[in-house]
């Protein structure tokens, strides 16, 4: 399963309930900073989730109110946080502008205490661990050279602890290597294959994240059967026109993705201050019922059955 904290929820300007674009998504022991908006180092000192192990962050696109935080962020870690290293991910044209920031602003010649990291990255896969992946896509969004992000699970097969009961198998290292695809002999020498007591192959959680777009109909596809996916709603159906203008989504334009690509949850995030939350969510779930609108400090778990904590 993941979980993603929003740190900041609000489009283009904070507002006073609403900081600006920033999310944690953990699985296990790894952590990744999704876009790092002014204040989000606050933001992630109020959560309670301090920077321990948020060596990553991950950037859909170069936009102000999605990277400057990062030169705070950065500021932070020289003086005060000590962290192993960080690794800031994006487009070749998003980097620019964090190389920038970063190294004529902030740093302006001094070293950084940890490895820092600028990783160019593309459309694939850019992080694999033991039992998940992130994969990069294309997002459209102006001119901006945006990325979104796949979290996905890898596929598993369930061990059926009823059968490695009545097969004998005892508790220990022998149903490790069962779970882990090796055969093992039991004391009174009889053999049992994974076989015999693994299910059939599930597909693991799929957490989506967009980003800013203005179009939705190239995301159908990687957005397909998601658990969730978190996708921005600036602007509302009264002002589709003006969306389209600058290459933003309304509530509606969401939606209609969650049920084309068959989502199980719709997240909208990224909400203009001109709108009250409670607007934006009904007229998304006049289309697609399962939607919220993200708050700052809202927790989502996203697994097979998605859990909401506040």
């Amino acid at each position: 399963m993941f979980e993603i904290l929003f740190l900041g929820t609000s489009a283009s300007a904070p507002s006073i309930q609403r900081g600006l674009s920033g999310h944690i998504v953990s699985h296990n022991e790894y952590r990744f900073l999704v876009d790092c908006g002014e204040g989000t180092q606050r933001q992630i000192l109020q959560s309670g989730k301090g920077f321990k192990r948020l060596t990553r962050a991950l950037l859909t696109h170069g936009h102000l109110d999605h990277i400057l935080g990062l030169g705070g962020l950065l500021s932070t870690f020289l003086r005060w946080e000590a962290i192993e290293e960080f690794e800031i991910f994006g487009s070749k044209r998003t980097l620019e502008r964090v190389r920038v920031l970063l190294y004529d602003v902030v740093l302006r010649g001094k070293t950084t205490p940890m490895p820092l990291r600028l990783v160019e990255i593309k459309p694939g896969v850019i992080f694999e661990a033991e039992d998940f992946t992130v994969t990069a896509f294309d997002v459209s969004h102006g001119r901006a050279e945006s990325l979104g992000y796949i979290f996905e699970e890898k596929a598993r097969r369930p061990f059926l602890a009823e059968k490695a009961d009545a097969l004998g198998v005892p508790f220990g290292p022998e149903r490790r290597d069962l779970v882990a695809g090796k055969g093992v002999t039991l004391p009174d020498g009889k053999r049992v294959t994974p076989e015999e007591v693994l299910g059939d192959w599930e597909k693991g959680s799929k957490l989506v994240i967009v980003g800013d777009t203005g179009k939705t109909d190239n995301l159908i596809e990687v957005c397909q059967d998601a658990d969730a996916v978190v996708i921005e709603s600036t602007y509302m159906d009264e002002e589709e026109d003006m969306a389209k203008q600058f290459s933003h989504l309304t509530a509606r334009m969401g939606a209609e993705l969650a049920i084309k690509a068959g989502v199980k949850k719709l997240i909208l995030t990224h909400i203009s201050r001109r709108y009250r939350g409670k607007d934006v969510l009904a007229e998304a779930q006049s289309i697609f019922p399962n939607t919220v609108v993200a708050r700052d400090f809202d927790t989502f778990i996203i697994k097979k059955e998605i859990e909401h904590g506040r």
